[in-house]
Parts: structure tokens; C-alpha cells; sequence
């Protein structure tokens, strides 16, 4: 792997597992300087142990909103102000829509929508203020196109898209980019332990859910996406000067967003006629 051409101060939530682990050995190896969020004092120290000088471990939750601002001065004293934001930390919710609780929908917004959309509000003054800085929201394909079974977890990821590309939008006077990331079936922990699944109840899914659940646990650990590979791709991305809007990884995301594309233009052609009649008669 090459050195970087320009050295930056990385934040990157969620680098004790997944993708957020290759995405920070990746930065640290390049030349990059990385703080790293994680929840717990043991992973802090595995990641200080990356690299002497350039790993520092932030223990944070992006789920306590509210120790956020005060982490992430604290980092900065350490490391330098944050030139790059990767908010990469969230987890997946499986479960049918009718059997899964409101609960269940709040944390899954709090860690994959809310936790990120605090994550940048710490760290946009000082990106505006010097004019420059990338923010890359780690999303899905699942932010794009729909599967049955992780409604809410599409939802969350559809919100983080939106709010990615609107703020994008605000933010380019000042010379801040933002992208969103979206990975297709990476081999992480995702789909395993790090998924959170509500129990079956209702049997009217069964012919919907159980395949579903079966065939995903099933292929934890097969997923045909290699996140060193990724990892590299992210380090692509923040060598850019002009970095995309939004960047599908992997072979199978590009297929189903090229699926759903087709779909979108035969519905829209199909019901132009109604969607043209609501105007006021000239």
C-alpha cells in the first residue's frame, strides 16, 4: 500500500470490528492519523497498539448524544482537528415490521441515523471554519434498494442517504464534501452476532421470514466482499478532490441498484399519465 499524498486527522466511528477495523489499519498504514471510536477500555487498547503514534482510542458511544461534543474536543487536543469524518459505526435490525416493536426502531435510528447526524455536528464548525473537509456517512445498499425482513434498518439507512445528499448541498460553499458510502454483502460480523433479531411471532411470515433468517445466517461469514478491499477503496475516496455524491461498493450492489433503476423507470413510465394530471388546468 502507498503512502498517502496529504497526511490527514481521520475520525472513524466503530473501529473495534467490521468494516470500521479495515478502514482505520488501512488510514493508519497509509500515513494517516486516526481516532477511533469504540465502546470498551480493552478495545481501546487494541487499537493504541496499532500504532504508537498515530491510533488514538476515543471510548464513545455515538448513542450518548450528549458526550459527544465533549469527546470529540478532547481527541482533537490530541490528534489535531478532524479533516476527515467516517461515520462507519451502526448495526443491523432483522425483523417483519408488525413483529418488531417501537423500541426496536428507536435504537436502531439512534445508532445508524441520530449518532451520525451528532457525530457531524461536532465536527462541522471547525470544517467550515477552515474550509475544507470530507464527510463520508457510512450507509448500504440498503439505503438504496429494499429487502423484506430489515425494514428498519433500510429506513435508517435511507434517512443517513438523504440527509448525506442534502447536506452535501449546504455544505460545498465552504468546501466540505460528502459522500455516501454503501456497501453490498461484506464478510463482517454484520449479518452475525452483531445483528440484532426480534423473535418470530406472528406465523403468517413464516413463509417470508424463515427463509429469509436461514439463508442470511447461513452466509455470515461467505459474504462475497472483502473489507481490506474496501478499506482500500475508502482511502481512494480521501485522496479525491472531487469525490462522488454517493459510491456503491461491490459487485452485487451495483447489480441490484441497476435492477431497481429498470424497475423505477418502468413504474414511472407506467403511471406518467396520473403522476402529469394533478396540475391546474392551463
Amino acid at each position: 500500500m502507498t503512502k498517502t499524498k496529504t497526511p490527514r486527522t481521520v475520525l472513524i466511528t466503530g473501529v473495534s470490528s467490521g468494516l470500521g477495523k479495515a478502514f482505520a489499519a488501512a488510514a493508519l498504514t497509509a500515513g494517516h492519523k486516526v481516532i477511533g471510536t469504540v465502546r470498551r477500555a480493552e478495545d481501546a487498547a487494541a487499537f493504541a497498539a496499532l500504532h504508537p503514534q498515530g491510533a488514538i482510542p476515543l471510548v464513545l458511544d455515538v448513542t450518548d448524544f450528549a458526550a459527544i461534543d465533549a469527546a470529540v474536543r478532547q481527541a482533537e487536543r490530541t490528534a489535531g482537528p478532524v479533516e476527515v469524518l467516517i461515520n462507519n459505526a451502526g448495526y443491523g435490525h432483522e425483523g417483519a415490521l408488525e413483529e418488531s416493536s417501537m423500541d426496536d426502531l428507536q435504537r436502531q435510528f439512534a445508532a445508524n441515523v441520530f449518532g451520525p447526524v451528532a457525530m457531524i455536528k461536532a465536527v462541522l464548525p471547525g470544517m467550515r471554519e477552515r474550509r475544507w473537509g470530507h464527510i463520508i456517512n457510512v450507509t448500504s445498499m440498503g439505503g438504496f434498494i429494499t429487502m423484506p425482513g430489515i425494514s428498519f434498518y433500510c429506513g435508517s439507512k435511507f434517512a443517513l442517504e438523504g440527509i448525506s445528499e442534502s447536506l452535501g448541498k449546504e455544505v460545498a460553499p465552504f468546501g466540505i464534501r460528502v459522500t455516501a458510502l454503501a456497501p453490498g454483502q461484506f464478510r463482517t460480523d454484520w449479518a452475525g452476532r452483531s445483528m440484532d433479531r426480534t423473535p418470530r411471532s406472528l406465523g403468517d411470515y413464516d413463509a417470508i421470514m424463515d427463509p429469509i433468517r436461514e439463508a442470511r445466517q447461513a452466509k455470515s461469514g461467505r459474504q462475497p466482499g472483502d473489507p481490506d478491499k474496501a478499506a482500500l477503496a475508502v482511502l481512494e475516496l480521501i485522496e479525491s478532490e472531487k469525490p462522488p455524491v454517493r459510491l456503491f461498493l461491490g459487485e452485487d450492489a451495483l447489480a441490484l441498484v441497476d435492477q431497481k433503476l429498470v424497475s423505477m423507470r418502468a413504474e414511472l413510465a407506467a403511471w406518467e399519465r396520473l403522476s402529469r394530471s394533478t396540475s391546474f388546468d392551463a
